[in-house]
C-alpha cells in the first residue's frame, strides 16, 4: 500500500480564485463621526467592519455624504472623499448588516466567555451610553489603555451629542480609544452611576464595590 494513499494530490486541492474571494466582500452602509463631520457611504468589506477599522488603514468609501455633525446642514454629495482614514473617526455607528452572519452558538459562546458592563463613554465631543463585553480580568477602566485594538465596540448603544442623541438605541458603536477621556459604569436605565442600596454590606465583594 503507498503510503501517501491518504494525500491529495496538488491538482485534487482546490485554491481560492477571485471569484471566490469576490464572494466574501459585502457591500455595507458606512456611517462615521468626526468631531465636525457625519460621513455617510458605502463600504466593500470582507470580514468584520471593526477588524477592518482595527487595521487602521485608509478605508475605500463610495457614494459619500456629508453634513454638519451637529445636524444644522442637510447631508450632501462629497464626490472629492473617496477614502475614509480611521485615526479621523471618532466613533462609527455600526448597524446588523455591518457584521457577518453568526450562528447562533457563536453569538451565545461570544457573550459566555466575556463580562458585560454597562458604562458612559466619554470621546468629546460625544458621550456613548451602552454595554461591552471584556474578558474575565479586564475592567473598563482598562480601555484607557493604549493597545492593539483601536476601536472598542459598545452594543446597545446610544451616542448623545451636547445631551441629545446622534442615533439611539445602535446594535454598536464602534468607538476609538484613541478619543477616550473618561469610562465611568452606569445604570443604564437612567445614565448615571447607581445608587448605593442602603443597609450594610454582607460581606465580600458586591457589583457596587466593582464600580468604584
Amino acid at each position: 500500500m503507498p503510503f501517501d494513499f491518504l494525500r491529495r494530490k496538488k491538482s485534487d486541492v482546490a485554491t481560492p480564485t477571485a471569484t471566490d474571494a469576490a464572494s466574501r466582500v459585502r457591500g455595507i452602509p458606512f456611517e462615521g463621526l468626526t468631531e465636525e463631520w457625519r460621513i455617510t457611504g458605502k463600504m466593500q468589506l470582507e470580514g468584520r467592519l471593526s477588524d477592518i477599522l482595527n487595521k487602521r488603514e485608509a478605508i475605500d468609501i463610495a457614494g459619500v455624504k456629508w453634513a454638519p455633525v451637529d445636524g444644522s446642514g442637510p447631508l450632501e454629495d462629497a464626490p472629492g472623499l473617496k477614502a475614509v482614514d480611521p485615526y479621523d473617526l471618532i466613533i462609527v455607528l455600526a448597524g446588523e448588516a455591518t457584521l457577518p452572519p453568526l450562528t447562533e452558538s457563536e453569538r451565545v459562546a461570544y457573550k459566555v466567555h466575556k463580562i458585560a458592563y454597562d458604562v458612559a463613554l466619554e470621546v468629546p465631543p460625544f458621550r456613548v451610553i451602552g454595554t461591552v463585553f471584556l474578558y474575565p480580568g479586564s475592567e473598563p477602566d482598562r480601555l484607557l489603555d493604549r493597545a492593539t485594538e483601536m476601536f472598542v465596540p459598545v452594543v446597545e448603544a446610544t451616542a448623545y451629542l451636547g445631551g441629545t442623541p446622534v442615533e439611539e438605541e445602535l446594535d454598536a458603536v464602534l468607538v476609538n480609544r484613541f478619543y477616550l477621556r473618561g469610562i465611568e459604569q452606569i445604570d443604564k436605565r437612567t445614565g448615571e452611576r447607581p445608587q448605593k442600596l442602603p443597609g450594610a454590606p454582607l460581606g465580600g465583594i458586591s457589583w457596587q464595590d466593582r464600580s468604584k
